[in-house]
């Protein structure tokens, strides 16, 4: 059986070409959920996944999941529902109610991964100015949304919910699109599903994961809270 290593009180991750096969792509355990540590986390390809019932696990698998904001794909219909426009599209007005309603339940597993602990650390992030949601509202009620950190002109997507049909997609959609206006080559999807997917996730070398890193993580982008710029018919 493989060991990882378990992190000490420093910020410092293990090279990620050090990351197990099988767990694909577990780098090592321990530490805490600092911003600080968090943010170096994405900052080197890392990210946190575990249960209440685990200690904080730290991944980075190959291939990865991505999703280049140009080839984002939108189906007849979901272009359909779009073109409605009964609804409108914010960035940050919801964060915190964005992570709750990506915590809660969902049909096909008995838990959440987004505890107590990491809810609270990704709202600081996101007050810090690195952490942003988008949501999705039909008039008052918030029907889908999504959440991530971005470091430079990339994005490091963590999660999104839909409370009504395609609520999530609709959401996935706007942000490629924004992201696409401001000239971001990559949403970071993670682990490929077959959700994902459908909305035109492909996988890459966790080695030319690394170079988006090096080209784009550090660049210069404006923190601090979003705004939507886009109509929606711009979108589809």
């Amino acid at each position: 059986m493989s060991l990882i290593p378990w992190l000490d009180e420093t910020f410092e991750f293990p090279d990620i070409k050090g990351a197990l096969d099988d767990p694909n792509g577990l780098l090592a355990a321990g530490g805490d959920l600092n911003p600080r540590r968090l943010l170096n986390a994405y900052r080197n390809g890392i990210f946190p996944w575990f249960d209440d019932h685990q200690p904080i696990l730290w991944w980075s698998p190959d291939p990865r999941a991505v999703i280049l904001p140009e080839h984002i794909h939108i189906s007849r219909s979901l272009a359909k529902h779009i073109r409605r426009g009964d609804f409108r599209i914010s960035f940050d007005e919801a964060f915190s109610d964005v992570v709750q309603a990506c915590a809660a339940p969902r049909s096909y597993s008995d838990g959440t991964w987004i505890t107590d602990e990491m809810h609270t650390a990704y709202c600081e992030i996101h007050r810090m100015g690195y952490a942003h949601s988008l949501e999705v509202w039909q008039q008052d009620s918030l029907i889908g949304g999504l959440y991530g950190i971005s470091l430079g002109k990339l994005f490091f997507g963590e999660s999104m919910f839909s409370n009504t049909s395609n609520g999530s997609k609709i959401a996935l959609v706007a942000l490629a699109k924004q992201l696409q206006s401001w000239q971001f080559p990559l949403i970071d999807c993670q682990i490929p599903n077959p959700h994902l997917s459908s909305m035109g996730a492909i996988e890459i070398s966790r080695a030319d994961f690394s170079k988006y890193l090096n080209n784009y993580a550090g660049l210069t982008h404006p923190t601090g809270r979003w705004h939507y710029q886009l109509a929606l018919e711009a979108i589809v």
